[in-house]
């Protein structure tokens, strides 16, 4: 089990600017959380810190019984997996199935284990006929997929999605919503960067809003979406449905509709 305690957490880069300041947040095992925010809030500063991308400048921020400090990104990624939000950042392999294996066997696994691990993570994201293609030969969107799988197939504690369905189509992004649902099924901590409301109200349950360096919210997403003072701060605009069934009266005080299935109850 792996709890993420981050304490007074500020990062300076070396260029001067202080991208995070003065965090204190801790997430439990099992936990789905979203961390959100407009650009240059300091939200992808703040995850990058939580598997040793990034370490503190002030504070301390704990994965487990390890201060990430003191240890390295290889020991860290056992317990925390990081997809990146570009995968040409993350993907080097020449081949989608050496691409797979690569963590599997950084871990330690042996032949049999990682084979199976391989075919099994390959045909729940749909990779099986592109197994021995260079993944630069893919579309960027299955490019994504590449990155997500190689990671989950590692099977670590924790999970950090970074703008997960940016660039992907609908069946894409469905595929994602499925992979979520399968990691918090397995008692999994799913962390979602992202700008995608709809994603952050129907698939998370806790979200966390960075702004301006600092951590202004930390709530549920239907009170964050009943909360006009932390969206007029933030330029965050609630999903669609939330939009609807505030103008029409039907969400209840300081409580946001989050789905269509919702709306229907609620009517």
């Amino acid at each position: 089990m792996t709890k993420i305690k981050v304490s007074n957490l500020q990062h300076k880069y070396p260029n001067g600017v202080i991208a995070v300041s003065n965090v204190n947040v801790e997430i439990e095992q099992g936990e789905q959380v979203s961390v959100v925010g407009q650009n240059g809030s300091g939200k992808t500063t703040l995850v990058k810190h939580w598997n040793g991308l990034l370490k503190p400048t002030q504070g301390n921020v704990f994965v487990g019984e390890l201060d990430t400090l003191d240890h390295s990104v290889n020991i860290l990624a056992r317990k925390v997996g990081y997809v990146f939000q570009n995968p040409n950042h993350q993907i080097f392999a020449a081949s989608v199935r050496d691409e797979l294996e690569f963590g599997l066997i950084n871990i330690g696994l042996d032949e049999e284990e990682v084979n199976s691990r391989t075919n099994r993570i390959a045909e729940e994201f749909g990779l099986v006929e592109y197994l021995e293609t260079n993944p630069y030969r893919l579309g960027f969107s299955l490019r994504k997929t590449v990155g997500m799988a190689s990671i989950i197939a590692m099977e670590p504690d924790v999970v950090v999605l970074d703008e997960p369905t940016t660039g992907q189509d609908y069946l894409g992004i469905k595929a994602i919503r499925t992979a979520i649902k399968k990691l918090k099924d397995q008692g999994k901590t799913v962390i979602v960067v992202s700008h995608d409301m709809p994603l952050v109200a129907e698939d998370t349950d806790r979200v966390l809003v960075m702004c301006d360096t600092e951590l202004i919210f930390d709530g549920t997403p239907s009170k964050l979406f009943a909360s006009k003072e932390i969206l007029s701060k933030t330029n965050l605009l609630p999903p669609q449905i939330t939009s609807f069934t505030q103008k029409v009266g039907l969400n209840i005080e300081g409580e946001s509709v989050l789905s269509v299935e919702e709306a229907e109850k609620v009517l």
